[in-house]
């Protein structure tokens, strides 16, 4: 068997197969599906970024930190309750990057911030 099998977007069955022209069909749900619209959608689709109590979070919020956060090389911590103007959302571990008074440019995981 030469032809590649792909995973059905709909139940996951990894034996959908090619019924040819990029159309894709699952033998056992029978769904069927065009795999060029299905990896266009997957390159426009952007990961959410979520606070701490689930909302969705977006470049230019203000976000207020939940808990005190040490900072390497800095004297004190970051207070919970203290205001954050304008975010930008970054990927990596640290996905918030923003301007904290008193700090500077730095780094902040989504867990630790809710949008205020």
């Amino acid at each position: 068997m030469s032809e590649e099998l792909k995973a059905c977007p709909a139940c996951k069955s990894p034996y959908g197969y090619s019924m040819g022209n990029e159309v894709y069909a699952c033998p056992e749900c029978g769904n069927e599906w065009n795999i060029v619209e299905e990896v266009q959608s997957e390159e426009v689709s952007e990961p959410k970024v979520l606070d701490s109590n689930g909302n969705e979070l977006q470049d230019g919020d203000s976000v207020v930190v939940i808990k005190d956060l040490p900072v390497k090389g800095a004297p004190k911590p970051i207070k919970a309750g203290t205001k954050v103007k304008s975010i930008r959302l970054t990927d990596g571990d640290h996905n918030i990057d923003c301007k904290i008074d008193g700090f500077g440019s730095m780094g902040l995981k989504s867990e630790f911030v809710r949008k205020a």
